[in-house]
């Protein structure tokens, strides 16, 4: 079966053009290492809960968004190749400085999930 990373990130409603830019910059080198799906969702319909959320997840300020990604693999051994290849690629070490990046990285929430049903 399938491997996925996911991801929420927390991401000022100012930036998400340069977030976008950033984005498609990322998926184009997790394409081209191998992965075989890559998809940036922006929040359009996600309310504020009372006790769990993912506006809550990442501590979402007023000014802010969330954004849901994931990028698919065959496995997680092929998840391990891709992502060995990724991060030596110069243009993701552009893309990485934490001063640079337009979001809070420090509240990015991020797992590697097994799939277990695919219809």
């Amino acid at each position: 079966m399938q491997y996925v990373d996911g991801f929420i990130v927390p991401v000022p409603k100012k930036n998400l053009t340069a977030y976008r830019a950033l984005a498609r910059k990322a998926g184009k080198v997790w394409r081209e290492h191998g992965a075989l799906d890559y998809r940036e969702c922006v929040a359009d319909d996600v309310k504020m809960g009372k006790r769990t959320s993912f506006p809550r997840s990442v501590k979402r300020k007023p000014n802010e968004t969330v954004v849901f990604s994931w990028i698919v693999y065959k496995s997680r051994a092929h998840r391990d190749r891709v992502n060995a290849r990724v991060m030596k690629d110069p243009r993701i070490a552009e893309m990485i400085d934490p001063k640079a990046l337009p979001f809070d990285g420090k509240r990015m929430i991020y797992g590697g999930f097994q799939t277990i049903v695919k219809m």
